[in-house]
């Protein structure tokens, strides 16, 4: 018995060691989960109470993406085109917490459309596509001026055209951009010739559908500016019948919209700034000009310089005599029927001392 009863105490012992260890073992994993849940607590407190300095470091991060401000790349060949491929506006705009987006539209009144819808913050056109935007009710602003460039924009008949003089073009079908440059020569050349623009017909094509209509045959003239006039010729697909150098009375404006003007009046000063600057090295090194622009344009360097050699370079302030000549252009749209509405053009142009204050001092100094 004495024996029996050791070895039911030791069954019953390892019975309790086994149950002990059991127990323990769970308490070991209670204990591993308490404390895995109070250090999981505890970091979630730590990071709700790091959280607002979270929200600063990210709107910090915020606050220092850079503002864009939207440019027209130039399709005309001039210091604007000079200008990007610098990049010294870039420079002179970085420390202001802006970067410079160029974008390219097919004419002035396609620019104006994306200024409207707030697609483009700075444009670049003829005198005619603020004033018909101006007549939609596009609340733009007239920034500055430019020097008149009337040979770089030109009236082509196909090579082998009957077509000799501007009278022999009544009745013809003309292509041009509706609005643009072209539109206001083809009415100035039409004039000098005791025609009227209901005596052709006016086909109204962007610049690409026109080179490719003009190409086929399928109108009789063509005004449009370079480098189509250029490439047309040495194609030998047109030759030039007239040029505006004789017609342009007006120069080209810079605009912008009424909002980004009251907000950004110093991006505005410092992009006329380097405009200013980049018109008069255009001017002074025509060569140079025409090697810098030659990788993006695709043309050899002689082209471009015949092109460069038709544009007149520098900026013009804006003055009371500018306000009335484009006043004249806005009563003479009205008149032919053009627009549906008259338009007080001043609405578009800011004061004598807002103009002071973003317009460059050599500028200014050419009233």
């Amino acid at each position: 018995m004495p024996a029996l009863k050791g070895k039911f105490e030791f069954r019953k012992s390892h019975r309790t060691t086994r149950r002990s260890l059991l127990f323990a073992l769970g308490y070991c994993l209670m204990l591993s989960t308490a404390l895995s849940s109070c250090s999981e607590a505890k970091n979630n407190t730590q990071q709700s109470a790091a959280s607002p300095e979270s929200v600063v470091s990210s709107t910090t991060e915020k606050s220092t993406e850079k503002q864009v401000v939207r440019i027209v790349r130039s399709k005309q060949l001039s210091a604007l085109a000079v200008l990007e491929k610098q990049g010294s506006l870039e420079k002179r705009l970085e420390p202001l917490g802006f970067k410079v987006q160029w974008a390219e539209f097919a004419a002035g009144p396609q620019q104006l459309e994306a200024l409207n819808a707030n697609g483009l913050d700075i444009a670049s056109t003829a005198e005619s596509p603020p004033i018909f935007a101006q007549a939609a009710g596009t609340p733009l602003v007239y920034l500055i001026t430019a020097i008149p460039s009337g040979k770089g924009v030109s009236l082509l008949v196909p090579e082998n055209s009957p077509v000799k003089t501007i009278a022999d073009l009544k009745g013809k079908r003309v292509a041009f951009q509706k609005a643009s440059i072209g539109h206001y020569l083809l009415v100035k050349v039409l004039e000098a010739s005791g025609l009227k623009l209901s005596d052709v017909q006016s086909v109204f094509l962007p610049p690409p559908d026109a080179n490719v209509a003009f190409s086929q045959g399928k109108v009789d003239a063509w005004f449009i500016w370079e480098p189509f006039v250029t490439r047309s010729q040495q194609k030998k697909i047109g030759r030039v019948l007239t040029d505006g150098s004789k017609f342009q009375d007006t120069g080209g404006f810079y605009s912008t919209t009424r909002q980004f003007q009251k907000a950004h009046p110093e991006v505005i000063k410092i992009f006329l700034e380097e405009l200013e600057k980049a018109n008069i090295w255009s001017k002074n090194h025509r060569e140079e000009m025409a090697k810098l622009l030659a990788p993006v344009t695709q043309l050899d360097v002689p082209t471009l310089e015949i092109m460069h050699a038709k544009y007149e370079y520098g900026l013009l302030p804006i003055t009371e005599k500018v306000i009335t000549k484009q006043q004249e252009v806005a009563d003479k749209w009205y008149a032919l029927g053009q627009i549906p509405k008259k338009v007080n053009v001043r609405d578009g142009f800011l004061t004598p001392e807002e103009y002071a204050k973003i317009t460059p001092s050599e500028v200014l100094a050419k009233k």
